[in-house]
């Protein structure tokens, strides 16, 4: 039996499987192989951040990112520059979305939404008062730790490509529909602060209703509702959870409450407990500079991994705690996931020639890379086309994981391509005997 070959390194760090994927960046997870301690790395394309001309606003964003040390915000250790790629080094948090929370359990009491959204606007305070603003705030942008506190990504870099024009205020539409605020759909310009606090509102109201305020397979009519602010309040309810809700999902950003306002308001402030840590402004900023520098001596090492990445028992674990299961492609439990994975003892090569002939009869183009697929539908879904991406990890000799994830689209247009292709998989995916008798028929 030979040994993996080793994974790809950048620096002091062992790169392992891609965690999230965007338009302008992927994250993977890594390992400080200097401490052992579990992070993750986002790239962007330097030819991208060039082409965009994001270079100084990346450069400030994350200078301002590197100073943010807040026990509810993800924290940004240091960023290192290749010849054609920027890493920004992040805090691995394992507990899982806030989304799937949701999804799994259904609407929350009013205690604990109370918890979550207390965290949440401390995190979003801190934040607006050293100038950065999310734009992008929504469930699937909040982790949980494995103490289930609230922990904010992407905080000052999910919007990269945002521009101030000589008004201060911002002018490019951007979030999830659902949760932007009316000002941002009106191109008028909107300021960040409050547009942030619109969006905590909504996941206020997905977090005590278990369902979203403003929705609507129409773009036009979610928009409408959305400018006039047209939702109602599910029945259970308090008076004072729809008094603050009502406050927070005021379409006038000039009138809507301020978080000063929120952190004096009764309900806000029940059970509340202000976060105390150290706050420590001072962080070595060299390493910013030298990331986007052309100089060879500025460059990190990387090397490039030419077999499938060997996952260990660490990322196993880390995997399994934020409630993936390694057979769950079959699993009806796992309608509403947006990434999945299973098991096999095929041959690498094999799994992925496999994976290939099945989504190309259900219109998917194939892109291929060593291990890994990207599979974009021709056909643009209710979220524009469906982006698949797929990548085997060697867990010993004779037997491989495969990680199946929604990149982009609609999540219950990625559940049914999953469905389509678990049935071309059958004789790819491992099962133990006793699985086996199980579904077979009597």
């Amino acid at each position: 039996m030979s040994a993996p070959r080793a994974k790809r390194r950048v620096g002091k760090y062992e790169l392992g499987r891609t965690i999230g994927e965007g338009t302008f960046a992927k994250v993977r997870f890594a390992r400080n192989l200097e401490t052992g301690e579990p992070v993750a790395i986002k790239i962007l394309d330097k030819e991208k951040v060039l082409k965009h001309k994001m270079v100084e606003q990346i450069k400030r964003e994350i200078a301002t990112m590197k100073l943010i040390k807040h026990p509810n915000v993800v924290r940004l250790y240091e960023v290192m520059g290749s010849k054609t790629k920027i890493f920004i080094v992040l805090e691995f948090v394992t507990g899982g979305e806030l989304f799937d929370k949701i999804v799994n359990h259904g609407r929350m009491r009013e205690e604990e939404a109370r918890r979550y959204f207390q965290q949440l606007i401390n995190a979003v305070d801190y934040c607006h008062s050293r100038g950065v603003y999310h734009r992008d705030l929504k469930p699937e942008n909040l982790l949980l730790d494995a103490s289930g506190n609230l922990k904010v990504s992407d905080f000052g870099l999910s919007a990269l490509s945002q521009q101030v024009r000589d008004d201060g205020l911002l002018h490019t539409t951007c979030g999830t529909p659902n949760y932007v605020a009316p000002e941002v759909l009106n191109d008028r310009g909107y300021d960040g602060a409050t547009a942030d606090l619109w969006s905590c509102g909504v996941i206020l109201f997905v977090l005590l209703a278990g369902y979203l305020p403003f929705d609507d397979s129409n773009l036009m009519n979610l928009y409408k509702k959305i400018s006039h602010a047209e939702f109602t309040f599910p029945s259970w309810l308090s008076s004072g959870a729809t008094e603050l809700l009502t406050r927070i999902l005021d379409p006038n950003p000039m009138t809507r409450i301020t978080i000063q306002e929120i952190l004096e308001n009764k309900w806000f402030k029940k059970g509340y407990k202000p976060p105390v840590f150290e706050e420590k402004c001072e962080a070595n900023l060299d390493d910013v500079d030298a990331a986007f520098r052309d100089s060879e001596e500025s460059h990190v090492m990387e090397k490039k991994e030419i077999q499938p990445a060997a996952m260990n028992a660490f990322e196993l674990i880390s995997s399994m705690s934020q409630g993936l299961n390694l057979e769950n492609l079959f699993d009806v439990e796992q309608e509403f996931k947006r990434e999945t994975r299973f098991t096999s003892k095929c041959p690498a090569n094999e799994i992925i020639s496999k994976i290939e002939e099945a989504a190309k009869p259900l219109g998917f183009d194939v892109q291929k890379k060593n291990y890994k697929l990207k599979l974009e539908n021709v056909k643009a879904g209710r979220k524009g086309n469906l982006n698949v991406a797929t990548e085997v990890f060697q867990m010993a000799p004779s037997l491989h994981m495969v990680e199946v994830r929604k990149a982009k689209g609609d999540t219950l247009e990625f559940h049914k391509f999953y469905k389509k292709l678990s049935t071309s998989l059958k004789d790819v995916v491992w099962r133990s005997e006793e699985d086996m008798n199980e579904h077979t028929p009597e």
